[in-house]
């Protein structure tokens, strides 16, 4: 069957978007979709679902504090997202940003960002600008920078977003979103996972702004999939491939965990390295590496909805997201969760993955 654009909207009470976390990270809830079975627990009882010997993989990209407020030499207001960073090293601190401005800024523009430092405009690329930073990029983004909210959280980030909206086990700074499955991860629950025999391992896909833009085109095929840089070690194709050949599961924790396993896994086998993706995974695509998925409820007419679809199968998420609804389930990215399994079956055979360890991982 081909899909459309329409085939993923649904209409959600305001009152169902989650504007805060819970007081503890596992106390949310947990929708478990076991074929066409729907059962409501929490998320605590994930536990349940995994056996000695399974692989949750984590994604640690770090989130950054990648909003700005600042104004040209003109005296014009500009806010500033920051969306990657290019270059941090003793000759170039470069990023990669959303500008917004009255007018947009031509290179060689200054702008006073957080009345702290100075920026210089560069060569803009597509709906980016290249902004030139005066030192450590990072340095200046956590002494200056604001943490980015989602568009949908309507409150101003504080102390206690700075701490919840990371993940516990975070390390790699260069998200401007969070990972948003793994926030209902804490130490308790890891040590639990831990001692039932269950394995970890660690991806790194640093989050786009773009994740939260809906798709605007009514054929999927002309959508333009937005670009997020992955990288996957030795060490987790290496468990990887020792859970299929063991026989077990290899369950990724959020949907940017299982879009850098499946990039990375585009030649058919399971390819350590690092690179840009634009994966598009939509109802129809044959997952290649991950067996069940983590993860939290989505937006209308996103590309993480047609991901789930595509991995759970269509009929059984809107079956999940209408049970959900009718729950009242908190949605999105302080909300509750999903544990999913691979409706289609078709992950590769054991055999076929791979302990390849060349740099350049295929998209």
């Amino acid at each position: 069957m081909t899909y459309s654009l329409s085939d993923f909207d649904f209409v959600l009470p305001e009152a169902l978007i989650a504007q805060m976390p819970l007081p503890q990270r596992s106390a949310s809830r947990l929708l478990l979709v076991d074929g066409d079975n729907l059962c409501d627990q929490h998320f605590c009882d994930v536990l349940e679902q995994l056996s000695a010997g399974d692989l949750l993989v984590f994604n640690d990209t770090r989130v950054l504090k990648a909003r700005f407020f600042g104004v040209k030499e003109s005296g014009g207001k500009v806010e500033v997202l920051v969306e990657r960073v290019l270059a941090n090293t003793s000759e170039q601190h470069a990023v990669l940003a959303q500008v917004r401005a009255s007018k947009s800024p031509p290179a060689g523009t200054r702008i006073r960002l957080a009345d702290q430092f100075d920026v210089i405009v560069g060569a803009r690329v597509g709906e980016f600008y290249t902004l030139n930073f005066p030192s450590d990029v990072f340095e200046l983004i956590e002494a200056h920078g604001r943490l980015p909210l989602p568009p949908y959280i309507t409150h101003d980030a504080d102390g206690f977003d700075e701490q919840r909206y990371q993940t516990v086990y975070s390390r790699v700074p260069g998200a401007v979103a969070a990972p948003t499955a793994g926030l209902h991860f804490d130490e308790a629950l890891l040590e639990r996972c831990r001692a039932k025999g269950v394995n970890f391992a660690y991806v790194t896909l640093h989050v786009g702004a773009g994740t939260f833009q809906p798709v605007r085109t009514e054929n999927l095929a002309d959508h333009a999939m937005h670009s997020e840089w992955y990288t996957i070690s030795p060490e987790t194709v290496a468990a990887v491939r020792a859970t299929k050949l063991d026989g077990k599961n290899v369950v990724a924790v959020g949907t940017t965990s299982m879009r850098a396993l499946e990039s990375a896994s585009q030649s058919g086998t399971l390819e350590a390295g690092s690179a840009d993706t634009k994966l598009f995974i939509t109802p129809g695509y044959v997952f290649k590496t991950v067996d069940r998925l983590i993860t939290n409820f989505h937006l209308p007419k996103s590309t993480l909805l047609m991901l789930v679809s595509a991995f759970a199968g269509y009929d059984r998420i809107r079956a999940a997201y209408a049970h959900a609804i009718a729950g009242q389930y908190r949605f999105f990215s302080y909300g509750d969760a999903m544990f999913l399994s691979n409706a289609t079956a078709s992950v590769i055979a054991n055999t076929s993955l791979s302990t390849d360890n060349s740099p350049e991982a295929k998209e």
